[in-house]
């Protein structure tokens, strides 16, 4: 059964077509809200809890405070994880099932983190968070290319990419409300209220997209082939390696710059604020990117941004090292000035990042895609581990790593060659 051709309208005009054995299906402005809120599942449980590390740190691991910063990369380590599977079981048993059974999965790790008496039993439950985030996270997507092809699929999602980009600037700020007016546990109760609210709002006005005349049965054989397929092609392999890079130096700089705040600037009571303004001023690198990449090709805008944070990295170093004693206000002058690069070029090169390596797999993009995101996902977070736990108070060892980075990537982004025709 093919899909049936979606007429475009206008957000906020007529409601989005139905999918075959559809009968509830929400206007175009509510099913871009329902579909952002999903989404932001993943940057609301990343994001609010990193007010909490400090009395994470000092509550279950008070001899080895840098740990508290695994709490973030556990969570990203099973989101991972769980997109190598979640994309192939929404193809065979619907949409609906893997979101609730994920977002599910992730309510009950959010109780289990609430009664964690021990780290390892919290990390253990951010692990499985992340397992079941990536349920809603890689099957709207799906929902939307159910309902929508082409540019109407590009104009949602461009949609609910706007919406979605206001939550890493707020989410700080709401974490670290929750926290002052109860307590850390506290997080954890409202992901899990976030997660049944976003789930009974999909489940009440959306029914499933994908008829059961379309669904295929999940073929692990099929992985294997595409994986061996990938390693097997050094472009591919090139650019799922230089993804995962950046993606490492973003979840470094997550998990490890609530400390700096704290500790080297002094300011722990602004994060939320300071992370918000320059999460805002970063949103705006996809819409430069759309802009740019047409014209200048994603190869060269790649390494063109991946040359300019080496360079603002290599002088933020020598800032650092030869201006030890300069003021608070040009502490955190340099903190913005670094953290606002560091975001920026993750917002210009990942999904530029994406396409380079989809280029060859276009006969199993499905597949090619979950694996692209789950390898260098996985990867990333094995990589930016060492960086947080080296934290000693100040942000030398961050930059140096995220510089690291940034420099092995930009490396093999030469390798990769020019720009494609």
């Amino acid at each position: 059964m093919t899909t049936p051709e979606v007429t475009q309208s206008p957000i906020g005009s007529s409601p989005i077509p139905p999918a075959p054995e559809a009968t509830t299906r929400p206007g175009r402005v509510e099913f871009v809200a329902m579909m952002a809120m999903l989404m932001a599942l993943v940057a609301f449980s990343i994001d609010s809890i990193m007010p909490a590390l400090p009395r994470i740190a000092s509550e279950l691991s008070p001899d080895a405070p840098n740990t508290a910063q695994l709490v973030i990369t556990s969570f990203v380590l099973g989101m991972g994880l769980g997109t190598l599977v979640a994309g192939p079981l929404s193809d065979q048993f619907g949409r609906r099932s893997v979101i609730v059974a994920g977002v599910a999965l992730y309510i009950v790790a959010a109780v289990a983190a609430v009664m964690s008496a021990t780290m390892e039993a919290l990390l253990l439950a951010r692990f499985a968070q992340g397992l079941g985030a990536a349920g809603p996270r890689v099957t709207v997507m799906a929902v939307v290319r159910d309902l929508h092809a082409g540019r109407g699929m590009a104009q949602i999602t461009s949609f609910i990419m706007m919406v979605f980009s206001l939550v890493p600037a707020l989410a700080p700020l709401m974490g670290a409300q929750i926290i002052d007016a109860f307590e850390w546990r506290a997080v954890f109760w409202s992901f899990a209220l976030f997660g049944m609210a976003g789930t009974a709002w999909y489940l009440l006005r959306l029914d499933e997209t994908l008829p059961k005349a379309r669904r295929r049965p999940f073929r692990p054989a099929l992985i294997r082939a595409t994986l061996s397929e990938m390693l097997a092609r050094p472009d591919v392999r090139l650019a799922v390696l230089v993804q995962a890079l950046c993606f490492a130096g973003l979840v470094a700089t997550i998990s490890t710059i609530q400390p700096v705040y704290d500790d080297w600037l002094g300011r722990s009571a602004e994060f939320p604020l300071w992370f918000g303004a320059t999460a805002l001023v970063a949103a705006s690198a996809s819409y430069l990117n759309a802009r740019l990449v047409v014209r200048l090709g994603m190869r060269r805008l790649v390494r063109t941004m991946l040359g300019v944070h080496l360079c603002t990295s290599l002088l933020v170093l020598v800032m650092l090292l030869i201006a030890p004693g300069v003021g608070p206000v040009g502490r955190l002058g340099l903190v913005l000035f670094w953290q606002v690069v560091q975001f920026f070029m993750v917002g210009m090169t990942l999904g530029n990042l994406t396409a380079i390596a989809m280029e060859p797999m276009g006969h199993v993009a499905g597949t090619a895609a979950s694996l692209i995101s789950a390898v260098s996902t996985v990867l990333g977070v094995v990589l930016a581990v060492p960086v947080g736990l080296t934290f000693d108070g100040g942000p030398l060892p961050l930059v140096l790593g995220c510089f690291a980075f940034s420099a092995l990537a930009l490396l093999g982004m030469l390798r990769l060659g020019q720009e494609e025709a």
